[in-house]
């Protein structure tokens, strides 16, 4: 069996997502979405692990951003809490609840939706992503566990079946071109505008998720 192709081969350029060359390719999809809701980001917000995205989307809009993370010792959070039992999670608090790429490390994922619906106030926004293509990370791995990859079909499900069929949208991005140089660990530079653009339905790359509680 001969090689017909011009893939770089059986191992990627990289092996951290494209970090090492410039910004990561799922990283420019999940800014991409949350920027097009930044609307939504407003009042008093939750981040988990880190407020980065609150501070440049609430465009003065937020009064108080909190960061939730599962153990001690994290400078950025405001709290310890559990999103999959609930424990030490406010109800009815927040306005908004920002969860990028943060559902695949966490394997009962059903039991995080219900906590973050619990924790909007009635109105508020869940805005999540999540990855559909993907290699493993082994830092998070090792860390939390990789458990799930989604399609537009399971994120959707995953949401309605708590906010309700009506109260959720997903936007799918990606295409073969895309998934393919993510996996290789390119990053984002490296493909024209047009190719990121794109958008192939056979090829779920990124997953994005507005649920109104």
């Amino acid at each position: 069996m001969q090689a017909g192709h011009s893939l770089p081969g059986l191992e990627p350029v990289t092996r951290d997502a494209g970090n090492s060359r410039g910004e990561p390719i799922d990283r420019w999809y999940v800014h991409e979405f949350l920027w097009s809701h930044r609307a939504d980001v407003r009042g008093h917000v939750l981040e988990v692990s880190d407020p980065g995205y609150t501070s440049y989307l609430g465009e003065g809009e937020v009064t108080r951003c909190d960061v939730v993370h599962p153990t001690p010792g994290n400078p950025n959070a405001t709290f310890v809490g559990d999103l999959v039992t609930g424990e030490n999670i406010p109800t009815e608090t927040f306005d908004c609840v920002v969860m990028p790429q943060t559902l695949h490390l966490i394997y009962d994922i059903h039991a995080v939706v219900r906590t973050v619906h619990d924790a909007l106030m009635p109105g508020g926004v869940a805005l999540a992503t999540v990855p559909g293509i993907a290699p493993i990370n082994r830092f998070d791995q090792g860390m939390w566990g990789e458990w799930w990859r989604f399609t537009a079909d399971s994120a959707r499900r995953l949401f309605a079946d708590v906010f309700g069929d009506k109260a959720v949208e997903v936007e799918a991005f990606g295409n073969v071109l895309v998934a393919t140089a993510f996996l290789y660990g390119y990053a984002v530079h490296e493909l024209t505008e047009a190719e990121v653009n794109h958008r192939d339905d056979d090829y779920h790359f990124l997953l994005g998720v507005r649920a109104v509680a």
